[in-house]
């Protein structure tokens, strides 16, 4: 797991600021995930068809962003 710390010089003693800082960090750091994933045991064909799943549908939202890019590009031609 990864080590995450808030300082308060970096949020000017604001607490609520401290606290929103925290949690993207963890985000980031994947935290909260690796911790659910590591509460039961996945069978690996499992773990491997979930991560499958998982790269189509970032190879599709990629897909659609850079279509997106492209025909702003287009429109300003």
């Amino acid at each position: 797991m990864a080590h995450v710390t808030v300082k308060i010089k970096e949020c000017r003693g604001n607490v609520e600021t401290m606290i929103r800082r925290f949690i993207k960090k963890t985000k980031k750091a994947r935290i909260v995930e690796q911790a659910k994933e590591r509460r039961a045991h996945k069978k690996p064909s499992v773990a491997k068809k979930e991560k499958r799943i998982k790269a189509a549908r970032q190879r599709k939202k990629d897909e659609q962003k850079r279509r997106r890019a492209q025909e702003r590009r287009n429109r300003k031609i």
